[in-house]
């Protein structure tokens, strides 16, 4: 089960320290390993030692960190879990899709799924890091799955996927054809925020639709590095405007 190593589990704020034994256990009973703690409430705790039942080896090697961003370095792919609808619509994936899709990654590096806190899940801001959603298809009249239980349908279906997975007959991408890692894209975002605002494309005041649309945009487009790096140097130029011998107003 090595294809799981790279693959991280990150909570986000939870308030329950059992929830966190629970999630610990689910992801050592199907083969993860990887569990990162954005901010946790109540950590360490008696309590989320004796929900892991026998995972606390997990525990002790779990990261907790206070930033998102920290959490989610060098990851090549980042998909969100939610239970609602939202305004203004991911791309979302099953958990089954979902497993596909990370295993396609992960000989490029980490991948992260994102959970969210468990009364109201994760904010806007935070599945801005987001390149697609997990929705789990619930019985929609008692839709509510508890966190470690959550956790557990997605370790499931990832450790069915490594179990089925066949190597892939291309050798994976390398260097700039490697998928833009979460830095790389948060640097894109903050670059072309900063150009269209130079452009005065965007309005200062509200900048935050357009940009949550691009991030949609380039979510969908899964830009390598290289790609990331064209998409750079246009800005750069754009903010420099037209060459002064090109006749051009």
């Amino acid at each position: 089960m090595e294809l799981l190593n790279p693959v991280r589990i990150v909570l986000v704020n939870t308030s329950h320290p059992g929830n966190v034994g629970g999630v610990a256990r689910a992801m050592k009973n199907m083969g993860l390993s990887d569990l990162r703690l954005v901010t946790p409430q109540d950590y360490p705790s008696a309590e989320a030692t004796a929900r892991a039942s026998g995972a606390d080896d997990l525990l002790a090697r779990a990261r907790v960190v206070d930033d998102l961003d920290e959490a989610l370095a060098g990851c090549r792919l980042v998909l969100g879990t939610s239970a609602r609808q939202r305004t203004l619509r991911w791309p979302e994936l099953d958990p089954r899709q979902a497993a596909a899709r990370l295993l396609e990654v992960v000989p490029t590096g980490p991948v992260a799924v994102l959970f969210g806190r468990e009364r109201t899940g994760l904010t806007n801001e935070e599945l801005d890091r987001c390149q697609a959603l997990i929705h789990i298809p619930a019985n929609p009249e008692y839709s509510s799955l508890n966190l470690a239980a959550a956790v557990q349908v997605l370790s499931y279906e990832l450790r069915m996927a490594a179990l089925a997975h066949a190597p892939a007959s291309a050798p994976a991408p390398t260097g700039g054809e490697l998928p833009a890692s979460h830095e790389e894209l948060e640097r894109l975002y903050a670059h072309l925020e900063e150009t269209l605002l130079l452009l005065e494309f965007l309005d200062p005041d509200n900048p935050r639709h357009l940009m949550r649309r691009l991030r949609r945009l380039f979510a969908k487009a899964d830009p390598t590095i290289n790609e990331v790096n064209i998409l750079r140097g246009i800005l750069t130029q754009a903010a420099k405007g037209p060459p002064e011998h090109s006749g051009k107003p």
